[in-house]
């Protein structure tokens, strides 16, 4: 490791680490200073997270939503490890991966997202359904196809979870099963999308009801079973038969991180500064859903793919700042408003003094991801693809 070129390293590839890393590679270095950036993930495909229902309806296609990291950093001089992060020692500054090689670094970004934990109920592990990566979404789609091509009159399936998630698949499944489907909602607060704005929680309830899903409120998950789900409510417990669970409740920062010795909340996130520089270690960077971080004015910033993409420029540009020796800028999280699906051809959203639902919503939605994937070749290839797709389809018809 030679003076003259410091080394990013930056973990995970999700909105946080892959958008610092492209920012990173575009920022006015001169030719002396410009750093070695590593970006290590255990997938080989960045996934575009709040697009990933549409792959369960055919709305969309895996190419479109994950495309290969080695296709969006062509060109950029960033240098890509697909491997699992087994250790990371901050003394050395180094990091450990699982079957590769050892990286040191000048400069590390933690940006390894989250991980849903499933041991939180009894059975969870083994018969409940995640819904968080490419991998879940095939595991997901291949139970679904195997109910869709048994005998079985109806399909029933439970979701763990009335926030975004739970609610988004809900609408999805409904619309893709149609009659054959039965769902119920499983909420332990007393209302579904509680942090969520009034507008997107009635348009929801609406769209819920409108497909006869049935919400089970101050409810608690009991145990799950191979085709049963045992239910609390009011100190009762009643077991309901069942083909699918899914879960989409919680969020659990990685091991590795957790293991770290930094400053950590109750919830394993990082403690960091405005300037997202993880406390008392400046030369480390952390955000996303591992990060605790208030901004400039001193607010929580979500764990929301909408704060690591604005987390990402902030460290980005600090990063370059520190490396140049020039001032680093604190976070002001903006809260652009909220967009949620529901079902195909229907969503919500709430922001910028607007209010919109049904079609209208379900076109801005999509216009608004199509502008926030990752780079412009991608932009271009999936918006020529969202416009020609609907006259083949017409044609062929």
């Amino acid at each position: 490791m030679t003076q003259q070129t410091p080394r990013i390293c930056i973990l995970g590839g999700g909105f946080g680490g892959l958008y610092t890393a492209l920012r990173l590679s575009q920022l006015p270095w001169e030719s002396t200073q410009k750093p070695e950036i590593v970006l290590v993930d255990q997938s080989d495909r960045f996934l575009f997270s709040p697009l990933l229902y549409e792959l369960l309806t055919g709305e969309l296609q895996t190419w479109e939503i994950a495309p290969p990291f080695e296709e969006l950093l062509q060109g950029t001089g960033i240098r890509f490890y697909q491997a699992v992060v087994s250790g990371i020692d901050i003394d050395q500054q180094r990091v450990h991966l699982q079957d590769g090689p050892e990286i040191s670094y000048d400069r590390l970004v933690l940006a390894l997202g989250g991980e849903t934990p499933l041991d939180l109920v009894p059975g969870a592990t083994s018969y409940a359904h995640p819904f968080r990566t490419i991998s879940d979404a095939y595991r997901l789609e291949e139970r679904l196809r195997f109910l869709e091509e048994s005998d079985a009159d109806k399909i029933r399936i439970a979701i763990v979870g009335a926030g975004y998630s739970g609610v988004e698949l809900a609408c999805k499944l409904a619309d893709r099963l149609g009659e054959r489907g039965r769902f119920r909602i499983i909420e332990i607060a007393d209302q579904i999308l509680r942090t969520s704005p009034e507008f997107n929680r009635e348009a929801a309830k609406k769209a819920l009801d409108a497909r006869g899903v049935f919400i089970d409120l101050e409810t608690k998950v009991e145990s799950i079973d191979q085709n049963t789900i045992s239910l609390e409510y009011k100190s009762q417990v009643d077991t309901i038969p069942v083909d699918l669970v899914i879960w989409t409740v919680g969020t659990r920062v990685a091991p590795v991180v957790k293991s770290l010795p930094l400053k950590q909340n109750q919830r394993g996130q990082i403690s960091t500064t405005p300037t997202l520089q993880v406390l008392d270690h400046p030369k480390i960077f952390a955000l996303g859903d591992l990060a605790d971080c208030h901004d400039a004015e001193g607010q929580q910033v979500p764990a929301t793919a909408q704060a690591a993409f604005q987390e990402s420029d902030y460290a980005a540009w600090n990063i370059w700042a520190s490396l140049t020796n020039r001032p680093l800028l604190p976070l002001r999280y903006q809260q652009l408003g909220e967009m949620m699906a529901l079902g195909i051809d229907n969503a919500t959203l709430t922001g910028l003094g607007m209010k919109l639902d049904g079609p209208l919503a379900y076109v801005a939605r999509r216009l608004a991801y199509l502008y926030r994937l990752p780079t412009l070749e991608h932009q271009l290839k999936v918006g020529f693809n969202w416009l020609v797709r609907p006259i083949i389809e017409t044609l062929s018809k």
